[in-house]
């Protein structure tokens, strides 16, 4: 099973990490079901900018880790919106 980690931009323009296997649900579920993440139900709607294959659950959950740990400056530059 294919895993994707994901960064969402959210309306008031912060920035949420994930990881999913189905991206197009998760994001529906992001803007307009309860199964979105708390953070994000206030800041909608979210929009995906960036977001990657990983082979494993493992990996993915170590790429969301690492990315999570990254400054908001890391994270532009990693969409390409380095402001």
């Amino acid at each position: 099973m294919m895993y994707f980690v994901y960064i969402l931009e959210c309306a008031d323009d912060t920035l949420y990490v994930g990881i999913t296997t189905d991206l197009k649900r998760r994001i529906e579920e992001h803007n307009h079901d309860k199964k979105g993440a708390r953070y994000t139900r206030g800041r909608r709607p979210v929009r995906v900018v960036y977001s990657e294959e990983c082979d494993t659950k493992s990996i993915a959950l170590k790429r969301e880790l690492e990315i999570k740990s990254w400054s908001r400056g890391e994270k532009l530059g990693l969409i390409g919106k380095l402001r």
